[in-house]
This record gives C-alpha cells, structure tokens and sequence, in this order.
C-alpha cells in the first residue's frame, strides 16, 4: 500500500491513529505498528510521534506491505454433505472451522475441503481464494452453507441473496430472558467507529440490517432462539442480539468477555436453508440437526419454559 493522505481543516483535531485508521481501512493498531515501523512518516520523512493530533495540511506518507495471501490448495478434510448435484453443493460445517484461507489461517479451510471434494468444479466468481464461496459463515458458527459449482449456478444464488428469497434461519443461545415471545431486529449495521474488527449498530456508515427472531424457550437466564435473516450484513445476528442487551452465548467479541457455560466461541447454528435451484427452478429446503456442543449447552440449562 503506497498512499500519500493530506488532512483536510474538517479533520483536525484528532489522534493520527484515529485519524488514518479511519482513512485508510485499517485498525488503530495496525496504524500503529506502521508508525512504530516507520511504514508511515510525514511527507519529508520525518517520523511520527504516536499521541500527535492532527492539524489541517498535515501530509503523510504510509507506505505499508500489503500481506500475502495464502494459496487455496486441496486437502483431503472431511466434509459432511447435506446435498450435492452438478451445480452446488450444501455442507454442514463445523464450528472452528473458517471458511476460505487468509492471513493466519492459510490451510485447513472449506475451501481446501471443496477443493479436494469437488477438484474442478467450483465457480471463479469468488476468484482463487473464495472458489465457489457464495455466502459466509463465521469460524464458531456452525451449520448450513451453499457453495456452487459453476457461475451461472454462483450468479443465481447470488441473485437470490441480494433479492432475499434465499431463506437463511439460524438457532442461537442468548444470555438473559427475552421477553418479547417474536420480533423484529431493524438497525442498520456498519462497522464499529473504534475498532475495525468489529461491526456496530451505532455507525455512522451503516448498510440496512433486518433480523426477524422468535422465542423457542426460555432458561433461567438464558434464552433458545430462532433468527431468519432478511438481510445478511457481517456478524449481523450476533450484533443485534447484542443490541437488544442479549448477546450470543460464548461470544467473546459482543458479549460476555470470559467464557460461559464450558462454550468457547458463539453458540449459533445455521439451521435451515431454502433456495431456488439455479437449473432446475425446484425449491430446495434443507435442515441441519442441532450439533452436539449446542445440545449439551441446552442439557446444563436445565429444563426450560417452551414457547
């Protein structure tokens, strides 16, 4: 990354790492190390003190090496298929497990499981890393997740989520007594102000978010839930239950800092799925059982008040 930035007299009046965190997309402490680093300096090369606020015509230059992403590569990874043909296919993945490679997670992905299951038939839309990748699970959420096989069958499904008539209904364990027996979540979402990492109903950039939920039971200070997403924003059901002040069980980010109940990482799990066969025009409707470590949350609850 080579970018040179200028503050303009609006922008003053803030930290550097504030500031540049919020113009070049990065978080305060990646901003940070650069200017440890020296990566970021004004324009005459001069370094940055890290408590500087900046003042209108401040010029810098941040020159920081973009990371290298790994190679998606296929690896014989077990993969528990919930339905399969010529143009898709639907597996149930397991929590811990992320999605496509990244930085830090260079292997050991779905994707390195689809491609050893399906060996060339995945689509390119999603480009070398995300092939055939149409929607997103977070690593500790576990459950249903399409991937196609070829792009017209990639474009439809894609179609499907941006018109919302995929249906996407997730089971969540929320910390506290819901009252309300079903509603509706309708608070945009955007990332958090402070922390890049994160995603925030407060931004002040925010894309529409919509979450309908239901009521399955109650515990003593727990609730059993059920989400279907109209919308399909970042960490979108975890950020909203955690907006009503009912955080996801185990979820360290948006709720309780310390774990819970013998649960590490969120207790939420993408239970159902219904689409439109991108061929054939059938609707496809898919369930996945309640895996293990959500039933043996439910089992310590104790016995519980159904809705």
């Amino acid at each position: 990354m080579n970018k040179e930035i200028i503050v303009t007299a609006e922008e003053s009046g803030v930290r550097v790492d504030a500031f540049l965190s919020e113009r070049l997309d990065m978080s305060r402490s990646a901003v940070q190390r650069g200017i440890a680093s020296g990566e970021i300096t004004f324009s005459d090369g001069r370094g940055i003190k890290k408590n500087h606020v900046v003042t209108s015509g401040d010029h810098f230059i941040c020159a920081i090496a973009e990371p290298q992403e790994a190679e998606a590569v296929p690896q014989d990874i077990p993969l528990d298929v919930v339905y399969e043909d010529a143009d898709l296919i639907v597996v149930n993945k397991p929590r811990g497990m992320v999605v496509h490679p990244a930085v830090g997670h260079p292997d050991g992905t779905l994707v390195n499981a689809l491609l050893y299951h399906c060996r060339d038939s995945l689509s390119g839309i999603g480009g070398e890393l995300r092939p055939g990748i149409v929607h997103r699970l977070d690593k500790d959420t576990s459950g249903l997740l399409i991937a196609a096989k070829n792009d017209a069958a990639h474009q439809s499904l894609s179609d499907q989520l941006r018109d919302r008539s995929m249906s996407r209904v997730y089971e969540a364990i929320a910390i506290g007594r819901i009252g309300q027996d079903a509603g509706t979540i309708d608070r945009p979402i955007g990332r958090h102000p402070q922390d890049r990492k994160r995603m925030s109903t407060g931004a002040k950039v925010a894309r529409d978010a919509t979450t309908h939920y239901e009521v399955i039971a109650r515990y003593n200070g727990y609730t059993h839930v059920r989400c279907a997403l109209e919308t399909g924003r970042t960490h979108q059901i975890r950020v909203h239950l955690a907006s009503l002040g009912h955080p996801v069980l185990g979820d360290l980010v948006y709720g309780r800092k310390k774990p819970d109940k013998g649960i590490s990482g969120q207790c939420l799990h993408a239970r159902s799925l219904a689409f439109t066969h991108p061929t054939t025009g059938e609707r496809i409707a898919l369930t996945s059982e309640l895996p293990e470590y959500f039933t043996e949350v439910l089992s310590k609850l104790g016995a519980g008040e159904f809705v």
